[in-house]
């Protein structure tokens, strides 16, 4: 079977940031823009000459930056092949070429006729190569802050502060039936032992989807032995890739947190929706349940929504969302993040 692969985000420090990353994108704008905002005030002799400063400076920077990026958006695999050096080269010399070509181009609009003497022209090459090595300076520095060790060590942690309240959800569930049907219990128990035998089986940083998918019906047939017919479950799996890799221990949370804070409470129970799919680039994960007004019961300490919610932000940056919709009657999870499929063999 494939092994599961981390995101390339979160890779080794001694590679180049990935440029095909909307976080790493959106940082290299900001952080771009908001020197050239700084370089602005600092040539400025008034505040309207700000504005003319700006405007001048974004002439020429925003056709270097946005081309730059293009390329390093395109010839991204190309240089994720070449050791961390040489692909830090050749991305100071894109970066070179590309504001070199920009600045020709545009010809008069940078210079007047009796300033094009070369002097300019090799001083903007040098100032948008030295940008670009600040910026991979700090991509650098921020893959150290997230090194594989340290990282690894706080996905650790956050999964073992769930794992203590999956366990005792599930031996209340079997000493609930214990007395009352003994050989229900003894089956219960054995499908608890394959239940976490699949939940501690991997550290991976993802895991295949299908594999959570198995490991929440477990669960939640432990969970129908206690409640019965009060609880109900609706599977939409139609649209779920088998080669889906996902965050470890992501749904069963969930719906530990839909069965308890959702059906228990309703004395006629309920159903628990459940929509797995692909759409386009993205993986949708969707639970909704039915619940009471939200005074009339615990409404607990939310440690599985913030354990989520971090994992998320640390394995996907920007690109994860998390987003609930809380009313009156009814509670809904829904997690938007990145197609990520099983490396292949």
């Amino acid at each position: 079977m494939p092994k599961p692969q981390s995101i390339k985000q979160n890779h080794s420090h001694d590679a180049l940031p990935d440029f095909r990353s909307l976080g790493v994108a959106l940082r290299t704008l900001l952080l771009t823009n908001g020197v050239a905002l700084l370089l602005a005030f600092l040539r400025a002799s008034s505040w309207p000459d700000v504005l003319q400063q700006l405007m001048q400076g974004a002439a020429l920077l925003q056709p270097v930056l946005l081309s730059c990026m293009l390329l390093l958006y395109v010839l991204s695999p190309q240089l994720d092949r070449l050791p961390y050096w040489q692909g830090n080269a050749a991305a100071l010399m894109i970066v070179a070429v590309v504001t070199l070509g920009v600045v020709q181009m545009g010809g008069e609009l940078y210079f007047s006729p009796y300033e094009h003497d070369g002097f300019k022209t090799w001083r903007y090459m040098f100032l948008g190569v030295a940008a670009a090595a600040m910026l991979l300076i700090y991509f650098r520095l921020r893959a150290l802050a997230l090194s594989p060790a340290i990282y690894e060590a706080r996905l650790q942690a956050l999964q073992a502060r769930i794992r203590p309240h999956f366990l005792f959800n599930c031996i209340n569930t079997v000493l609930g039936i214990v007395r009352t049907d003994p050989k229900r219990a003894e089956a219960a128990l054995e499908d608890m032992s394959d239940l976490f035998r699949m939940a501690m089986a991997h550290d991976h940083e993802l895991v295949p989807l299908n594999r959570e998918v198995d490991l929440s019906r477990r669960y939640l047939a432990l969970e129908q032995l206690r409640l019965g017919e009060r609880l109900r479950i609706n599977w939409h799996t139609e649209d779920l890739p088998d080669d889906a890799l996902a965050p470890p221990l992501i749904l069963q949370p969930l719906l530990e947190n839909a069965v308890y804070h959702g059906i228990e409470p309703l004395a006629g129970g309920g159903a628990i929706d459940i929509r797995l799919g692909r759409h386009g680039d993205e993986m949708h994960l969707e639970i909704y349940n039915p619940r009471r007004d939200p005074g009339a019961h615990h409404t607990g300490n939310k440690l599985a929504l913030d354990n989520i919610r971090e994992r998320l932000a640390l394995l996907f940056d920007i690109e994860a969302h998390y987003s609930v919709e809380s009313g009156q009657d009814f509670y809904r999870v829904h997690i938007i993040m990145p197609y990520v499929r099983k490396a292949q063999t």
